[in-house]
């Protein structure tokens, strides 16, 4: 099938360059994804959309019990009195928390938040857990979800009630603290990068983009294919910022009581927005092969013809012994060309097609997801060139990604030259520090700082912005 009418075959896809925000929608909805449910900014995710995200749980729980964190679960609900013992947390907070006022018939004497996040809690449990030196370092995780009151929901990406996890580890020194901030910020661009085919800038958020209550704030920021940017993990230094107020102190071994150093860490199911909109096109969803719910869709072709269905399903159950998710679409009541649109709609990686043909010449027709490339297989070892077409697949993708986002990456000096930058992308400047800067680039361009990162190679003297000395090196882009 020619490109022309690969991109004609689906008509009811807004096309990216027509509207970026509708496309997204679009794919989201007749990839059948999630669907709306009665309260706004809750959704209901179906099973393939749940599927990404197990996969994704799934490959990131195996690397957080390799780094030694254990899994917890906390209650949902939390005091106003624990929320308030944080000044800048609650602050930051309250404009997004939703609250419980009455159980049963009776009104609460003390409001319960919904849990936004899980410092508070946690913090309340390690006061008591936390005794001795001997009982550090505590490094727990909790998958669950949350709640935060949005303005302005949008599936996946910004929504009232999310998916995530929340990791949270107590230590005794701020070295251990900061090794793990910067450990687990580099589990997540590891994670992004090999796993989810997406690249990421790695770096510290400014004070005014830093997490309510932490000391330091480091980000993996994606771009997705309309140029903006989507913050895609945060990893979290929160010093003894909650341990003083909440009490969280132990006994070292000089026989001294001390505060302990704190981090907390997340990603979330906006991971899912991020692999959409960096990765799919008019046809629909591409999904890395990593975290395909199915990675390879066998379609019979002229099924209805003696041995097609038989010798389809021996080869469909042949890459599934070998360990592949593979989808066996024997469907008598849509015709083959009908498939193969679901299915790229869907954005499974590799379809084998299988015709009578075919059989007689032991073969089979694979076709890419990502490039559209057709090419003949033997049967004979098929297991062993699905899996090299799966890794180049993924290989492919991260690179295609790669290079677009270094494409729509420039290095700005002015203020003219930042603001035709984020229009379209990445803009990276020198920064003086001064928050007033931040707030005029954002009041102007509505473009926000992304972060700092770790390579501060000067590309130039003076702030972008108010033509100061510059003290660093930032990325600015509008966000999602």
């Amino acid at each position: 099938m020619a490109k022309k009418n690969q991109q004609e075959f689906v008509q009811h896809i807004t096309p990216r360059s027509e509207d970026f925000s509708q496309w997204y929608t679009d794919v989201v909805r007749l990839a059948d994804l999630m669907d709306y449910t009665p309260v706004r900014g809750c959704m209901a995710i179906k099973p393939y959309g749940y599927g990404i995200w197990e996969l994704i749980q799934q490959q990131l729980d195996a690397e957080f019990k390799r780094t030694g964190h254990k899994n917890v679960s906390m209650p949902m609900l939390i005091p106003e009195s624990l929320l308030l013992k944080e000044a800048d947390h609650v602050e930051g907070f309250a404009p997004e928390v939703a609250w419980v006022t009455q159980g049963g018939t009776d009104p609460l004497q003390e409001r319960l938040a919904v849990r936004p996040t899980s410092e508070t809690i946690f913090c309340t449990m390690y006061s008591k857990w936390v005794q001795s030196w001997r009982d550090l370092p505590l490094k727990y995780n909790q998958w669950c979800s949350v709640m935060r009151w949005e303005k302005t929901t949008r599936p996946f990406l910004r929504t009232a009630e999310f998916l995530w996890q929340e990791g949270h580890t107590v230590h005794a020194t701020a070295e251990e603290a900061q090794e793990e901030t910067m450990l687990m910020l580099e589990v997540y661009r590891d994670f992004c990068e090999n796993v989810l085919a997406i690249p990421v800038y790695c770096g510290q958020k400014s004070d005014k983009e830093k997490f309510a209550g932490a000391r330091a704030t480091y980000s993996v920021e994606a771009m997705m294919q309309d140029g903006k940017a989507l913050q895609s993990g945060t990893s979290h230094n929160f010093g003894t910022n909650f341990s003083e107020p909440f009490e969280i102190q132990f006994l070292d071994k000089d026989g001294t009581l001390k505060y302990a150093h704190e981090t907390s860490w997340g990603v979330s199911t906006r991971l899912i927005g991020a692999l959409i909109m960096t990765h799919g096109d008019e046809r629909g969803l591409k999904l890395p092969p990593h975290v395909a719910p199915i990675q390879v869709v066998v379609v019979p072709v002229a099924a209805h013809k003696p041995g097609v269905l038989e010798g389809a399903k021996a080869v469909a159950d042949r890459l599934t012994a070998a360990g592949f998710r593979v989808e066996f679409d024997d469907r008598d009541n849509v015709t083959p060309g009908w498939k193969f649109n679901e299915w790229e709609l869907k954005g499974v990686p590799l379809r084998i097609e299988i015709g009578p043909r075919d059989l007689a010449e032991n073969k089979a027709m694979s076709v890419r997801r990502d490039t559209f490339e057709k090419a003949s297989i033997e049967l004979d070892g098929i297991e062993e060139t699905v899996k090299e077409m799966l890794e180049a697949i993924q290989k492919n993708m991260f690179e295609t990604a790669r290079q677009f986002r270094d494409e729509h990456t420039a290095d700005v000096h002015n203020m003219e030259e930042l603001e035709k930058q984020v229009n379209g992308g990445y803009a990276k400047a020198m920064w003086c520090g001064d928050q007033a800067c931040e707030d005029e680039i954002k009041q102007r361009f509505a473009a926000t700082s992304r972060c700092m990162p770790f390579d501060q190679t000067p590309i130039g003297e003076t702030c972008v912005c108010c033509g100061k000395p510059a003290k660093k090196v930032i990325y600015f882009a509008k966000a999602y």
